[in-house]
């Protein structure tokens, strides 16, 4: 097994409140994404929370690929996005793909400030 992992904390994010606030827009955007670099989304889920009156709130989302996922979760109140987006490279290598996906998401949220982390994970065993 071998893959690449992009965790980012996005802090006051410029996007449009309703990409952190709206479970719909957010999983549109999510799963759109994913499939315009090359990514193959499998499924989705994506929950609105919401506040005591019921006005929406933040959302939290996964979209299942087959080459492994992408998370997403929204603070509206600080305007604030966590990222996590994992492909594994079987197969082929799909670090620039999540590469990719992680750019197009950052340039469409538009964060202040970002704080990321890239962990390559596990190894490619030589054939015997």
């Amino acid at each position: 097994m071998n893959g690449l992992h992009l965790i980012a904390d996005l802090y006051r994010c410029q996007c449009s409140e309703e990409l952190l606030i709206d479970r719909q827009t957010l999983e549109a955007l999510c799963v759109s994404e994913c499939a315009s670099v090359g990514l193959t989304p499998l499924g989705s889920y994506f929950y609105q929370f919401t506040h005591d009156d019921g006005q929406k709130a933040g959302v939290t989302g996964t979209v299942v690929l087959a080459e492994s996922h992408l998370a997403i979760h929204t603070w509206p109140e600080t305007s604030n996005v966590t990222l996590d987006i994992y492909v594994c490279n079987f197969s082929r290598d799909n670090g620039e793909l999540a590469r990719q996906l992680f750019r197009s998401l950052l340039e469409t949220l538009s964060p202040i400030e970002t704080v990321d982390h890239q962990v390559v994970r596990g190894k490619i065993l030589e054939a015997a």
